[in-house]
């Protein structure tokens, strides 16, 4: 589909941004100029305004810093952290501590992360002020995207957006996701109204809880207003492919609300059947045989711009692991042009992409200085016991290094390291681009989840003891996270090895008998993190865990796969995690049987503290 684009003249070193569309747009193109034509001073003035405010707190006073302010100080004798290092601090403020531990201002709420600490989600500290910062970084969004898309204040944006489950802490501080804080806070429910951001949503069906509600009201009312729609979107690649999912599983209901002009009594929420009503009028027989039929082709190539015909491009993350869902999404968009326009994450929000009609594989971030303070470790060189790591700063690091990134905000985290390696591709005035590479550690993820190997091999092992009572064990394993059906899922590859005298035959008959293998399938679920049992229990974003048993001998094979490309048999290790097409084929060419788990794994929103 032709998607009309422009393309903004730039001058070495990536500036400057223009020419803008109105004067409002054109002043926030000035404050990523001004930010980032000296990054350096920017970064030296907020750290600074950090050390001012948070100097008498008690972490900050441990270090005797003296009210010193400058970076040379605080690198020699703040320490680099990760979370493990802060729980104590982190645990006594979700107990009540009210002192000023980490931050001098109140802590108002934890933002709960994606990633996982003894298998919970983690908690970072948050302060009011916080909201106001990730406005201003969500305000640079579209003057940015103005300068690629033109006349998108012409039409609205289908996005599909959600709340997530929320808890409290045993001393009472609210516990959820960053995006659930932001859709909740009045920085978004009493947004001013702007032509260039306009949704099909309803604000109701936004912060609906049950997912089922929420998404069945914002499909409806992205049908109702279908010519409206100039661009489509989710957080992840993941939500977008779950809505189309949803369409391919309900356009019967959905077209028969259009038809009889309303709401299916499955929408219970009343402030959703509300705002619906504002809408769905009166019946629409036209658009009801036109979702039906769309819907009866069972064909669902191109879904998005035929039943969207003036979107002009996706708004999704389509970095990182997300990267896996790009062929998809190409296939029922037809080819549209797929914008990744911010980095951020629950501990900082961080910068934003100034190309975001990019290729997805040429995505950078411009890092916006006033975000807080960054710092660089270069990748790749671990960290010596007992000697301080040397971390680069932002205006100073190299172009095609990766680095870890290092974080001290006004919340109150000091020299944190977030986890995420990046690569410097390049400058826009004195900022750097950053390439996201990955999170450090990962192994498997399919939406916000995040599975890492220790987590992985802990998971096998507990299910792997079910096969005991058989004489069986597992002599090798390794995994693929598996995104050509929707919801995507964790696939498992196992080789088992029979007792002494016992055949395969024999026990993988006993083995399917008595369920053995779908029992380790939900094991294995039980085992990993909050975050991927919340996926499977509250989200439905991940599909039932499969386990595929192998014959044996596979991992021999796959070993003489990999030193007949240069792998040293010496060195070689079994891959925890696959991706590369010729292995899975080769996995999948051995496997001899499939099991999936036969159950939700056990979850609750509130975790034992």
């Amino acid at each position: 589909m032709a998607v009309e684009t422009v393309v903004p003249a730039a001058s070495a070193n990536g500036g400057k941004l223009g020419p803008a569309v109105n004067e409002k747009d054109a002043e926030k193109l000035r404050f990523i100029e001004e930010m980032t034509a000296d990054a350096d001073a920017v970064q030296e003035k907020v750290l600074e305004e950090i050390l001012t405010r948070n100097a008498e707190t008690e972490y900050l006073r441990r270090y005797e810093l003296g009210g010193a302010t400058d970076r040379a100080t605080f690198k020699a004798k703040v320490p680099v952290v990760t979370y493990e290092d802060l729980q104590p601090e982190i645990q006594r403020i979700a107990n009540g501590d009210r002192s000023a531990i980490l931050s001098a201002h109140p802590i108002s709420e934890f933002l709960t992360s994606s990633g996982t600490s003894a298998g919970e989600r983690k908690l970072m500290p948050t302060i009011k002020e916080e909201l106001d910062r990730r406005q201003l970084l969500y305000s640079l969004l579209m003057p940015v995207m103005n300068l690629y898309v033109p006349g998108l204040d012409k039409g609205k944006g289908l996005y599909f957006l959600f709340v997530k489950s929320e808890t409290k802490t045993p001393g009472g501080l609210t516990a959820r996701p960053v995006l659930t804080s932001y859709y909740k806070s009045d920085h978004f429910k009493s947004r001013p109204y702007d032509p260039y951001n306009v949704y099909t949503s309803p604000t109701a069906a936004i912060l609906c809880s049950d997912s089922f509600q929420s998404m069945y009201a914002q499909m409806l009312c992205g049908l109702l207003q279908r010519l409206d729609v100039l661009r489509v979107g989710a957080v992840f690649a993941s939500g977008l492919l779950r809505a189309i999912r949803f369409l391919q599983l309900h356009w019967q209901e959905l077209s028969h609300d259009i038809a009889s002009g309303s709401l299916t009594a499955k929408v219970t929420d009343p402030s959703i059947r509300a705002a619906v009503s504002e809408l769905l009028v009166e019946p629409d027989q036209e658009l009801a045989r036109f979702v039906a039929a769309e819907g009866r082709k069972g064909d669902w190539a191109g879904i998005i711009t035929r039943i969207w015909p003036n979107t002009k491009y996706l708004d999704v993350i389509v970095t990182g692991t997300m990267a896996q869902y790009i062929p998809t999404l190409e296939y029922y968009s037809g080819g549209l042009p797929m914008a990744c326009t911010m980095y951020a994450s629950s501990e900082c929000y961080f910068g934003l992409n100034l190309k975001p009609m990019c290729d997805p594989s040429e995505v950078s971030y411009t890092i916006m200085p006033n975000m807080a303070y960054f710092e660089f470790l270069l990748h790749g060189h671990p960290l010596q016991q007992g000697k301080a790591p040397k971390l680069v700063d932002l205006a100073h690091v190299e172009v095609g290094k990766e680095y870890e990134l290092v974080i001290t905000t006004y919340a109150g985290l000091n020299r944190y390291r977030v986890g995420d390696i990046l690569r410097v591709t390049g400058f826009h005035n004195a900022a750097p681009q950053f390439r996201f590479i990955r999170r450090k550690n990962v192994l498997l993820s399919i939406e916000s989840d995040k599975t890492d190997e220790s987590e992985l091999q802990k998971a096998v092992e507990s299910a792997s003891a079910l096969l005991r009572p058989y004489g069986a064990s597992v002599v090798e394993y390794t995994s693929h996270a598996y995104t050509k059906s929707i919801p995507g899922h964790y696939v498992v590859y196992w080789e088992l090895l029979a007792k002494v005298g016992g055949s395969a035959e024999a026990l993988a008959a006993a083995l399917a008998r008595d369920g053995v293998m779908e029992r380790c399938c939900l094991a294995m679920e039980e085992a990993l993190n909050s975050v991927y049992r919340q996926s499977r229990v509250a989200d439905g974003s991940i599909g039932p865990l499969e386990i595929r048993v192998v014959t044996g001998g596979t991992f021999e094979e796959l070993m003489d796969y990999a030193i007949s490309r240069g792998a040293s048999i010496n060195q070689y290790k079994v891959p925890r995690c696959i991706t590369f097409p010729p292995i899975l084929e080769l996995l999948d060419s051995r496997v001899v049987s499939e099991h999936f788990s036969p159950a939700l794994p056990r979850w609750s929103p509130h975790p034992k503290n």
